[in-house]
């Protein structure tokens, strides 16, 4: 009883160790016989392996290394670039992959019974082959991250009757290359509809051919996150927008083909969206929809837009003038924006307005006064980003952080023309700072890194090139409980 206790007691530590601590447990619990690391495997709830389809050993070892994690209820297989892969002819490759998937679901299914996320991310798999997952995990999984073949069918989502986050990334091969049998997709309109009970879904790379996706449309009603990436099409546009009632967050990357109709079914569907996100492929008539006619205009309290070629200043005064409670707002590359509009938004979310974010703004740089302005309409931020802003000036943007006395955050990065200067400005105006990035902002010296950390009241974290770190820093702010965090200037951002 007191052995079983004790046992008890020790993996409750190392499970502790694992939540709280940045550094990996292994690395903080000294393995000195075969009862402790018996003891912390079984306490592990989390496993990611990195392994390739065309190492053999990984099916002779992975049934030991499950048995071995009882308690695993989360993970990740991840492809191994680094293991040397076989010169053979594109067949055998591919046959040898579907093999390997074969085993590895299999192997997943007969020893993870607890498992509730599931990443398998090694190489593409056709749907038929999720069938052994299903069966056995189908009452405890709740997230999947899968690399499909086309055709792509998701009529197999339905075996998964727990599954709440669902991920997939659509492979260029099809199911041909890796099994001769047919595929398990079925007439979508001669199918019984049941509602599924996803909440979040991810799909990269959909194209105009893969006609599965309107299943998920036609029975996925409580997805409240919606992440589309590289994709061509939605599918049948009316039964897209069944999926959209009770949508909360959606986010287009590189979808310039869809985001005209995406953005108008969101403008008619949703009414409680509080977050969008717009990368790489914009469409200027579907934003000035969606900013005039949103029903979200009390919802929505996030938006994130890189959109160099297509946000320009009415869309923003269009934002200013429809919504009401932004509280976070991130702009890159928004090369048509001048500072007019953005004035317009400032003193329209004076009162809201938490975040801002302007990632190589032209108006930043170009339009003297620009920042002083916004700091004396936003004096509710509380995070600031104004990275990769290389010709801001000391002038600039200390006229802004005198304004800005309730900064928690502030994220410098990049912004070369910056000096000393600012850092001295900061320990006066922003007493409340916890967070400050400014790494490769060449003209800031070590010595104003030491100086900062010594006189500054509230800092947890700073980020700064490591050849900028002295050794009296590192003691000072050992000293203050602040975490250093070194970065190489010399890697590409």
């Amino acid at each position: 009883m007191e052995e079983t206790l004790f046992d008890e007691i020790l993996q409750e530590i190392f499970t502790r160790l694992q939540s709280s601590s940045s550094l990996p447990t292994h690395e903080l619990v000294p393995l000195v016989s075969k009862r402790w690391l018996r003891l912390y495997r079984a306490s592990k709830t989390s496993m990611s392996l990195r392994i390739s389809p065309f190492d053999s050993s990984v099916i002779t070892h992975l049934p030991s290394i499950l048995h071995n994690h009882p308690s695993l209820s989360s993970l990740s297989f991840i492809f191994d670039s680094k293991f040397p892969t076989p010169i053979r002819s594109a067949s055998d490759d591919s046959a040898a992959e579907a093999n390997f998937n074969a085993y590895l679901i299999s192997i997943v299914s007969s020893r993870c019974i607890n498992l509730e996320k599931l990443r398998l991310l090694v190489s593409p798999v056709s749907s038929s082959s999720l069938l052994p997952l299903s069966a056995s995990s189908s009452s405890s999984l709740t997230s999947l991250s899968l690399e499909l073949v086309r055709p792509v069918s998701f009529d197999w989502v339905a075996s998964f009757k727990s599954l709440k986050d669902l991920s997939i990334d659509v492979s260029s091969r099809t199911t041909s290359d890796f099994e001769s049998g047919s595929n398990r997709n079925t007439n979508p309109d001669d199918a019984v509809v049941e509602e599924s009970g996803l909440e979040s879904i991810s799909l990269t790379g959909i194209q105009s051919d893969d006609t599965g996706v309107t299943w998920l449309w036609k029975r996925c009603r409580k997805v409240k996150k919606l992440s589309l990436k590289s994709c061509g099409t939605i599918g049948e546009t009316e039964l897209f927008g069944l999926c959209l009632k009770n949508l909360e967050e959606i986010e287009l990357r590189t979808c310039r083909s869809i985001a005209d109709v995406v953005l108008l079914k969101v403008s008619e569907v949703c009414e409680s969206l509080k977050s969008l996100l717009i990368y790489d492929g914009g469409n200027r008539d579907g934003l000035d929809h969606f900013m005039n006619n949103s029903k979200c205009n009390d919802t929505l309290k996030s938006l994130d837009l890189r959109l160099p070629m297509d946000l320009i200043d009415d869309h923003l005064v269009s934002l200013a003038e429809n919504f009401r409670s932004l509280s976070t707002l991130r702009l890159a590359s928004c090369y048509f924006v001048t500072g007019l509009s953005l004035k317009v938004l400032a003193l329209s979310f004076s009162s809201s307005l938490e975040e801002l974010s302007l990632l190589s703004c032209d108006a930043v740089e170009r339009e003297s006064g620009l920042l002083a302005t916004l700091g004396q309409d936003l004096r509710r931020l509380r995070k600031l980003e104004l990275p990769f802003n290389e010709w801001l000036s000391d002038k600039e943007l200390v006229s802004m952080l005198a304004s800005c006395g309730g900064l928690v955050e502030l994220n410098l990065r990049g912004c070369k023309s910056l000096t000393g200067s600012v850092l001295v400005s900061l320990n006066k105006s922003c007493v409340k700072l916890r967070t400050l990035d400014v790494a490769s902002c060449g003209l800031i010296e070590g010595g104003d890194v030491e100086a900062f950390v010594v006189k500054s009241q509230r800092l947890k974290k700073i980020v700064v090139d490591e050849k900028k770190i002295t050794e009296e820093a590192m003691k000072w702010a050992s000293s203050k409980l602040i975490d250093v965090v070194a970065v190489d200037s010399d890697l590409p951002r």
